[in-house]
């Protein structure tokens, strides 16, 4: 079903892999600029850009962009989408989908389908999407996010390991891609306002801190988060010069 939402689209400044990531030029643009494009193009009723930086919230400004200043203090973009939903005064049941500011490539179709899962479950507090992997150079790399899922499409873990692991005719030395069922994750979430505050409140847990992935900490407290299958594969975000460069390989394909 079509879905009524709103996109968040957190933005810090403050990036240790790549400084300055989201106001670096790409294609003529700062790379925040082209998510927020994106953004308004996946029907959601209202963009929101995020950031605790001064400089980023006068970029975005001249070039037309609804910026909000959040606290400094945020350990993640989920909780500054929290604020933004506060200050916003946002419905509990309202759906917000987060965005982060470091993905220019997202396809705005995923924002949708992200919106539309959770729109569909009642019993999920999150929803995010996954595809295929296909390459055992991806599923063996850490930088690459994995998840398994169960019988209904729940997620069940996320890892930067190799997950699943097959048990049998693989060793260490000669790893096997278990085809059908190795799923990347998409770093895209849709939230419920209620669940989005619910999510903030809960400690950091120590799955989270272990693998450096903050989905762990929903998992950790029970929440449940339905998952999206696509073959849309959206190219990775930007984090490193490389990924600059091939996104602007890309837009200029």
């Amino acid at each position: 079903m079509e879905a009524a939402f709103k996109v968040v689209i957190p933005a810090r400044l403050g990036s240790t892999r790549l400084p300055r990531k989201v106001l670096l030029d790409l294609a003529g643009k700062p790379v925040v600029r082209h998510v927020w494009e994106l953004a308004r193009r996946s029907g959601a009723e209202e963009v929101v850009i995020a950031t605790d930086s001064q400089e980023v919230c006068d970029v975005c400004s001249a070039f037309g962009a609804d910026v909000r200043m959040t606290s400094a203090q945020h350990q993640s973009g989920t909780d500054r989408a929290d604020e933004v939903a506060r200050m916003a005064g946002w419905n509990p049941d309202a759906i917000v989908v987060n965005l982060q500011g470091d993905e220019p490539l997202m396809p705005p179709a995923l924002v949708r389908q992200a919106a539309a899962l959770l729109a569909d479950d009642p019993q999920a507090q999150v929803a995010s999407l996954c595809h295929p992997l296909e390459r055992l150079d991806e599923w063996l790399n850490p930088n690459v996010v994995k998840v398994v899922m169960d019988r209904r499409g729940y997620a069940l873990y996320f890892s930067r390991a190799p997950i699943p692991w097959q048990r049998d005719g693989a060793t260490r030395e000669a790893p096997k891609l278990p085809s059908a069922l190795a799923f990347r994750h998409i770093g895209l979430y849709a939230y419920r306002v209620a669940s989005l505050a619910e999510f903030s409140a809960l400690s950091p847990a120590p799955l989270e801190e272990c693998e450096a992935l903050e989905q762990l900490r929903a998992l950790t407290h029970g929440l449940r988060i339905r998952m999206g299958i696509t073959d849309n594969a959206p190219p990775r975000g930007i984090d490193t010069e490389e990924d600059l460069r091939a996104a602007a390989a890309h837009l200029s394909s």
